[in-house]
């Protein structure tokens, strides 16, 4: 059955399969931060093993190799055989590995059900990216962007809310809350069905002033390596932020839950907000507001010691991440090929869990060496420096309109 394009007389949230999207974009967030208040309790759990240090807090970005990995091919068989099977099939692999943690033994074993949970994060997220870009266009598909993350945040909102209260429980049982996603199944599999993919996609709107603009290749990559480095700078988020507040004197998974629910408050009010903005600043404006907060989040993280001004700052990394987001999936899915639009969301689903893989990675041992201060401080820097560079890029994509309507009067 061929999907349909929505027009302008309802309103994008109204229909089902955006709904239906918008259940598996709320998964992204459970799949990987939910059981961030429960690292400090697995730690102590499984002292014993001697990589318990680095293992627990690759726990938290452990299915973001599997998606990098396992995403691009996704991206391929989506293609090929269509969207809805791999993204039923993904729900029900998501519940079988997301609940594994809750009866597994030991580190390691959890560690591998991790990057299980990984590989249907990679068939869900390619395939909901996809099938955003056959079923909507134009402002309908902007908007679903930007709802997608408010998804995805309030999703997390209520999930490492949970899951800080079950932490103090037992570090087991904040795995459970993966099962929620069978409750999403019934609704996906009446209303998700393959598009007829000979249509004409539509183009989005780049802002690109050059009279040879690059190809859509080669724009593409530049979004994907951007997005990676935008996701390994916000997951020092949940991969850190328990372990900042132990070491703090705040080693209540509550407290941890409560900041990363604040982010995910924040980030979701905010990109519920997406299309105005970008309608209203064009998307290199959108890019540096985004980064501008996020600077903002981390200089508080770094510069004053009280949990009001952390938590202030949490919700100001959050908001910068909620504003950027949208915007990389509507370029992608504009810049793409109707034929090619699996594939570009694959790489681009990839992109988001490199970044988060990476991140302890690099975030772990510069702790180790300079402190939480210091990573504070240069994380601040970094994105600092994106919003600068997007904020110059804006002021001369300015001047030149500015410039072309001057020569046009004359």
């Amino acid at each position: 059955m061929a999907g349909t394009t929505i027009q302008g007389r309802t309103q994008v949230w109204q229909d089902p399969r955006a709904i239906a999207l918008l259940m598996a974009a709320s998964l992204t967030t459970m799949a990987n931060a939910t059981i961030s208040p429960a690292l400090p309790g697995l730690e102590r759990l499984f002292g014993e093993d001697p990589n318990a240090r680095m293992l627990v807090r690759l726990l938290v970005p452990a299915p973001s190799l599997s998606v990098a990995v396992f995403a691009p091919f996704a991206g391929l068989v989506a293609d090929r055989y269509g969207r809805r099977r791999m993204l039923l099939a993904g729900i029900i692999l998501f519940v079988i590995a997301g609940c594994a943690g809750l009866v597994l033994p030991n580190l390691p074993t959890i560690f591998a059900s991790r990057l299980v949970l990984g590989v249907a994060v990679a068939l869900i997220m390619t395939a909901q990216t996809a099938l955003i870009g056959d079923y909507f266009t134009g402002d309908d598909r902007s908007a679903l962007s930007g709802l997608q993350i408010s998804a995805r945040n309030f999703g997390g909102l209520v999930f490492i809310s949970l899951a800080g209260w079950f932490a103090a429980i037992s570090p087991h049982l904040p795995f459970v809350i993966y099962g929620v996603a069978a409750l999403f199944l019934p609704l996906m599999w009446k209303v998700i069905k393959d598009t007829s993919r000979t249509s004409p996609a539509p183009q989005a709107g780049l802002e690109v002033s050059s009279s040879h603009p690059p190809s859509w290749v080669l724009v593409l990559a530049l979004l994907v390596l951007l997005q990676a480095v935008t996701n390994m700078i916000f997951f020092v988020m949940p991969t850190q932020l328990s372990f900042f507040f132990a070491a703090a004197g705040y080693s209540s998974p509550v407290m941890t839950a409560s900041a990363l629910g604040i982010l995910m408050l924040s980030g979701g009010s905010l990109a519920l907000l997406y299309s105005r903005v970008q309608r209203a600043i064009g998307y290199i404006g959108v890019f540096a507001l985004g980064y501008g907060a996020m600077t903002l989040g981390f200089v508080l993280l770094a510069l004053v010691a009280t949990p009001l001004a952390w938590f202030v700052g949490a919700a100001a990394v959050g908001a910068g991440y909620a504003l950027v987001s949208p915007s990389f999936v509507t370029l992608a899915l504009g810049l793409a090929p109707l034929r090619w639009r699996g594939t570009a969301g694959g790489v681009l689903t990839a992109s988001v869990f490199i970044g988060q893989f990476v991140s302890p990675l690099v975030s772990t041992p510069m702790i180790a060496t300079y402190g939480y201060e210091s990573l504070f401080h240069g994380t601040a820097l970094l994105v600092a420096a994106m919003a600068v560079g997007a904020g110059l890029k804006a002021c001369a994509t300015g001047f030149h309109a500015w410039k072309g309507r001057v020569q046009t009067t004359e």
